[in-house]
């Protein structure tokens, strides 16, 4: 193909796929990968780890089959349809194939169809059951336990660690992700004879709490369960604390985004309060003591979950790539279904039925400043495991 009329193709934004060209492989002989995440909006603490993550697995390999890797960033705003354009224009300009990201369940679930018709591999954090769910495709893969997990491993131990809490009070973010973490806790809640005294629901946008804490403490629970994420269950956790109420009953987050929400709090803040976690920078295995270390020599700081997240899932897609010996979408795929690795949790597997990956997930307790080791300890860790719904039983159907 002769140079001026691939330039020609360029300018228009595609290359055509019966030529069997990209314009990023034709024109630099890279492998391109994309970081789509929100850098902007409620969700930009996430995004900006997320970002340091696929960048230090891009520069950890270099490269793979003998061609340089190469990676962009894609804020999506935390929004289905900014995340749809950024993942089309990525793939079509820059001819990248292999995204790692997505925070919010909707825009994964979104990113991940079109990953599928755009000839890509996209592997996510987010949590929506859905995504490996009834809403699976073959293209997408998470590493991110799923919100049955989370909640099996969270709240199921809380209550058998605390025989007299038979009152729990939810708050819950409404959109996929959290629908899906309170369905999984009120059917524990049915099966260990718990009362549901009360949910509040809330938008994305929500910033003040201090409503539906009000109808909690009205409530009297014994268990303030909040089922929000990031900077919107940081903000819930301090106007509680402001009232009170974790002197007066237990407060779990189910679903912590780890030591940068810690940071933010404070210790003070974290003390005595459980929080479900996908990630511990302190959790001994090979791949996750490395991890550490070279987070600490390029950054000075340990990882929190969006940078491990974000580097698992880059390296999860470089290393399929390398084992694969092309870079081709069913090639790739192929390599991922079932994979066996030493992960940053420990074993870690790619369930080939549902591209589900299988890891721990955790229950960690907040400690008193006083009893902090280092800066970073602020947590001690109850408890660890796996938790999964049987293939059949997830609605998922690959085809």
């Amino acid at each position: 193909m002769q140079r001026r009329h691939f330039l020609q193709f360029s300018a228009l934004g595609a290359v055509p796929a019966s030529l069997g060209l990209l314009p990023s492989a034709w024109a630099q002989n890279t492998i391109q990968f994309g970081c789509p995440v929100p850098m902007s909006g409620p969700f930009a603490a996430n995004g900006k780890f997320a970002d340091i993550g696929m960048k230090l697995a891009i520069e950890q390999y270099g490269k793979a089959l003998g061609m340089p890797l190469a990676y962009t960033l894609l804020d999506t705003e935390g929004k289905p349809a900014t995340a749809i354009r950024k993942v089309q224009e990525s793939s079509q300009q820059k001819g990248t194939r292999f995204f790692a990201g997505g925070i919010l369940s909707s825009e994964s679930l979104a990113m991940g169809k079109e990953a599928e018709k755009t000839g890509g591999v996209f592997i996510t954090t987010a949590g929506a059951d859905e995504l490996t769910g009834k809403d699976c495709n073959s293209a997408t893969f998470r590493w991110s336990v799923p919100t049955f997990g989370a909640i099996e491993q969270t709240v199921r131990p809380l209550l058998e660690a605390l025989p007299k809490a038979k009152r729990i009070y939810t708050i819950t973010p409404q959109y996929v992700f959290g629908d899906g973490l309170l369905t999984a806790a009120k059917n524990i809640f049915k099966e260990k004879g718990i009362e549901h005294v009360g949910n509040s629901y809330h938008s994305l946008t929500e910033k003040e709490f201090s409503g539906y804490l009000t109808n909690a403490a009205a409530a009297k629970p014994d268990v303030l369960l909040i089922l929000n994420f990031g900077a919107q269950s940081s903000d819930t956790l301090r106007q509680a604390v402001s009232f009170g109420m974790n002197k007066n009953m237990t407060i779990l987050i189910a679903w912590a985004s780890g030591l940068e929400q810690f940071e933010a709090l404070g210790a003070d803040l974290c003390d005595g309060v459980y929080f479900g976690a996908q990630y511990w920078h302190t959790v001994n295995t090979p791949l996750n003591n490395e991890l550490v270390k070279m987070t600490q020599a390029k950054h000075k700081y340990n990882p929190n979950y969006s940078l491990a997240g974000s580097y698992i899932g880059t390296k999860l897609l470089i290393d399929a790539i390398i084992k694969a010996g092309k870079t081709d979408q069913k090639a790739v795929i192929a390599a991922l279904e079932g994979m066996k690795y030493q992960g940053l949790t420990g074993e870690e597997e790619v369930r080939k039925a549902d591209h589900q990956v299988l890891k721990d997930y955790y229950l960690l307790k907040g400690k008193p400043k006083s009893k902090m080791a280092n800066k970073d300890d602020y947590v001690d860790v109850i408890s660890a495991g796996k938790s999964f719904l049987p293939v059949d039983q997830t609605g998922c159907k690959l085809t």
